[in-house]
């Protein structure tokens, strides 16, 4: 799970990342507009499939910077992401909007379609959170142990091996952060404050959910219940697969998703 500011930094093209205003974004494509927001610690190169995918089917994907680190401490939680998400796509003149997330992405996701739903078409969430948040008060206390942040990044997957050794470098880097382990501390606990289990039904837009069947950080009961709960939702499952769905399986995610986009978005 890369840190977003780092892949863009060590591992785009800088003619790819635009600015406008206060918003630092990625751009790629022409056609309708699908808007991914990433994970408390995850980046750009998990939606790699999606990004490399959907550009040459007639979509702008485009990855707005979440200000995870840059907010005031008080600021720091998912009510103000999903305020600057909804502000960022008014100041891109944007419409009929598609939001993609993964993890805390997800949970910022459906505070924007539940707070902000005027410009959103349709919502996909993937191992997202707001309902089940147990494993987000995780304080890292062995953080400075290498070989216990490598085991709690290869939990992540079906497959450890997706846990390879720049993931386990750049968050290993990131928990030894002070400043930063503190923001994400403080983000996980706002997700935990703010379950969203009695405002999903209020939740009208078309909503895709593309869960891991071995997922043991949001556990596929969690996929179950999102179904359960958002009235206008089509469940997707995805075998041998943990907890980021377009990372473990790129391809199939992508089925998954053009088929249901195919339906919601036209």
């Amino acid at each position: 799970m890369v840190i977003f500011e780092d892949y863009i930094v060590n591992h785009l093209m800088k003619e790819t990342i635009k600015k406008s205003g206060k918003y630092q974004f990625l751009e790629v494509g022409e056609g309708k507009p699908i808007v991914i927001l990433h994970g408390l610690m995850g980046g750009l190169s998990n939606f790699q499939g999606v990004t490399d995918y959907f550009p040459g089917k007639g979509y702008k994907v485009i990855i707005p910077m979440l200000p995870i680190y840059d907010l005031p401490l008080l600021k720091t939680n998912v009510k103000e992401f999903a305020k600057y998400v909804n502000q960022f796509i008014s100041h891109l003149g944007l419409t009929d909007v598609t939001l993609l997330g993964n993890s805390l992405g997800g949970h910022i996701g459906l505070l924007v379609s539940l707070l902000y739903p005027k410009n959103i078409r349709g919502l996909i969430i993937t191992g997202s959170s707001g309902l089940y948040e147990n494993s987000m008060g995780e304080s890292y206390p062995k953080r400075e142990d290498k070989d216990y942040m490598r085991k709690k990044c290869e939990e992540v997957f079906y497959d450890p091996k997706v846990a390879t050794d720049d993931v386990v470098d750049e968050v290993f880097e990131t928990v030894n952060d002070r400043k930063k382990l503190v923001k994400i501390l403080t983000i996980a606990k706002s997700a935990i404050r703010h379950n969203m289990s009695k405002d999903l039904p209020k939740i009208k837009i078309p909503t895709a959910i593309i869960w891991g069947k071995n997922d043991i950080v949001t556990p596929p009961e969690v996929g179950h219940d999102f179904n359960r709960l958002l009235p206008n939702s089509t469940l997707f499952w995805i075998k041998e697969c943990g907890h980021a769905p377009m990372m473990e399986h790129p391809n199939l995610f992508n089925v998954h998703m053009e088929k249901w986009l195919s339906t919601n978005s036209n």
